[in-house]
């Protein structure tokens, strides 16, 4: 899977740009605030219908114009797709100049895996940065899963709506079926994908290491079944109910669910160096690479955004080693003259003020 070409106008801070994308690595070198940023979150929302800096599409749009226009051209092995997105009053996606009606009808199209200097925050942050990753690769991987997790999240937000009102049993009971129903689909999902990532992500992690070993534990409700994870979560509800009333909010499920991720033994999310925090999200990034090409048969395209300057030169050397098996789009403001050979065979873009020349 590779983006043959990326259309913007009236986005962030660019008028319009147009720009064809070589197979392998693609450059977007410039200073600070010119926009590389910019064109990296356009593919990112194409991809997944949303962007990955703010939940307010109205933010996309260029200062004083009425509406933004993203469209994107992808080929795969097999045929192609152009998605079209218009930003505006509301949100318009069109895939193949049909629009669409459900936003999981996008997912899988374009397939991304997106690596920044925030998603290094994937080990060291909260357990609500770990869940994103989770259910943004999960959503990637399946349509189904989507779906379920925006039931499963509008059930949650009516449950804590009706824990204002000081319900009775009966009331909460009726909720409480739905949420455990949709909430053991998540985390049996969830988990499964913890299984296959950790099988791909400990070789790549001893290698990047030099040798330490990553465990990464699913840590939400017990059970391998759905009905053992529905039996666990019935129990924590009933167990929480009180506390549950008190605060006004539910306090069980898998919008509560974390990743333990550990090298030797130790935990990274409180105890790992910095270092090793970074090594932990470079092979879960790596590793969900392989993951969605092992599902669909394609590599998605890589994002990265500024990580070169954040790795040092072993990470670097282990990361560059491997984007060369798939189309990947770098931002900095500058790369070496070593990682220019490393790279190899290369396109270059200058990128200045919202707009974008190719240079190479």
């Amino acid at each position: 899977m590779r983006i043959e070409k990326l259309a913007i106008a009236n986005y962030r801070n660019y008028a319009s740009a147009d720009i064809t994308l070589g197979g392998g690595v693609n450059l977007f070198i410039g200073e600070n605030a010119q926009g590389k940023t910019n064109l990296l979150e356009s593919i990112y929302l194409a991809s997944v219908g949303r962007s990955a800096r703010t939940p307010r599409w109205q933010e996309l749009i260029k200062w004083g114009e009425k509406e933004a226009f993203v469209r994107i051209r992808v080929r795969k092995d097999v045929g192609g797709d152009e998605i079209a997105v218009r930003l505006g009053a509301e949100k318009h996606i069109l895939i193949n100049g049909m629009p669409i009606t459900r936003i999981g009808e996008l997912m899988g199209v374009l397939k991304t895996v997106l690596f920044s200097p925030d998603e290094l925050a994937i080990v060291k942050d909260g357990p609500g940065e770990r869940r994103r990753f989770m259910d943004i690769a999960l959503c990637q991987l399946s349509k189904a899963y989507f779906y379920t997790l925006t039931r499963y999240n509008k059930i949650l937000s009516h449950r804590n709506k009706l824990l204002k009102s000081h319900p009775s049993a009966a009331e909460l009971e009726v909720w409480d079926i739905q949420l455990i129903k949709e909430g053991a689909r998540v985390v049996k999902t969830r988990r499964g994908l913890i299984t296959r990532l950790t099988g791909l992500a400990v070789d790549i992690h001893r290698d990047v290491s030099g040798g330490e070993t990553l465990a990464l534990t699913y840590e939400g409700a017990g059970g391998e079944t759905l009905a053992e994870i529905e039996g666990t979560l019935e129990a924590e509800l009933k167990r929480n109910r009180e506390r549950d009333l008190q605060f006004a909010v539910t306090h069980v499920g898998p919008q509560r669910d974390d990743i333990a991720i550990t090298a030797d033994g130790v935990d990274l999310r409180s105890f790992g160096s910095q270092g090793q925090q970074r090594t932990a999200a470079l092979s879960l990034k790596l590793a969900e690479m392989e993951l969605l090409k092992e599902e669909s048969g394609e590599y998605p395209v890589l994002l990265l955004d500024d990580v070169l300057s954040e790795l040092d030169e072993n990470r670097q050397a282990k990361l560059l080693e491997r984007i060369k098996s798939y189309q990947t789009i770098i931002t900095g403001t500058s790369v070496s003259a070593e990682v220019r050979e490393a790279i190899g065979q290369y396109c270059e873009y200058g990128v200045v003020g919202g707009e974008v020349a190719q240079v190479r």
